[in-house]
């Protein structure tokens, strides 16, 4: 499964660009934050519920159902009435009171790794949503912090076979994040995908040069387009296929599905 489009959410025009170009390469999910933790506080910080909305717009128009960051607990039942899958970021893995706010939820949750965190470190952040009721938790591997700074990150991928060997739950590599160059987004999400990652996150814009947030790793539509077109070659090598879920209106959590595939029984 990919999950597809901007980091930030940042107008309409944006918003609709980006949604459309990652339907038409075949996306399952469409992806934008419309809240944003940044490293500074002068940096954008994302529209807030205006972001919301316009993902309900995208949502509306594509027929993709919506992955979307909650920072706070006081706002999960909020972004709950515009999502399909909540996403939580790298900087809040071990924000508690929000693990367990999530964990009471029904939607399906995408934990992220945090930078500095170990593996049994994530497993233990899932077990604070399953403890809550909700096992639909999908772990993200999206790098962590190394010494060299060549790349954004230090992918591990080696932690998508070891997840697999310790927990049933699903796995998604954000190679984006994982590299923060455009230009290694496609081989390692190649490279994911043969490792046994279950889905991709991967960032795209239809003008990354004037992207508010991290628009040197997002890929044009065209290079997204061409790494759907690799996968669908790469994938069926592996016994494997790409997954399209159904839904049925916009992506809020009343009407967008994801699919049985995906989601942990």
């Amino acid at each position: 499964m990919v999950m597809a489009g901007p980091c930030a959410v940042e107008s309409k025009e944006q918003m609709f660009a980006s949604a459309d170009a990652v339907v038409a390469a075949g996306a399952a999910m469409l992806r934008g934050g419309a809240y944003k933790p940044r490293t500074s506080p002068k940096s954008f910080q994302g529209l807030g519920p205006m972001g919301l909305q316009l993902l309900d717009e995208a949502s509306a128009r594509t027929g993709l159902p919506v992955v979307t960051e909650v920072l706070d607990p006081r706002d999960v039942e909020r972004v709950a009435q515009h999502a399909a899958m909540l996403q939580v970021g790298s900087r809040n893995m071990q924000n508690f009171p929000l693990l367990r706010e999530v964990g009471r939820q029904r939607l399906p949750v995408l934990l992220k790794r945090g930078a500095a965190a170990t593996v049994d470190e994530l497993l233990f952040a899932a077990e604070y949503i399953t403890n809550e009721g909700n096992g639909n938790v999908i772990l993200c591997e999206r790098g962590i912090r190394s010494f060299d700074t060549a790349t954004r990150y230090v992918l591990d991928l080696a932690v998508v076979p070891l997840l697999r060997e310790r927990s049933d739950l699903p796995i998604v590599v954000d190679p984006s994040h994982g590299t923060g160059r455009a230009s290694l987004v496609r081989p390692m999400a190649l490279a994911a995908a043969a490792a046994g990652a279950d889905g991709l996150l991967i960032e795209v814009h239809a003008e990354p040069h004037k992207a508010l947030c991290d628009g040197m790793q997002a890929l044009l539509p065209t290079d997204f387009a061409q790494m759907m077109v690799d996968l669908r070659r790469l994938l069926p090598m592996l016994g494997r296929r790409l997954v399209r879920p159904g839904v049925s209106g916009h992506g809020a959590s009343a009407n967008g599905t994801i699919s049985d595939e995906f989601i942990a029984p």
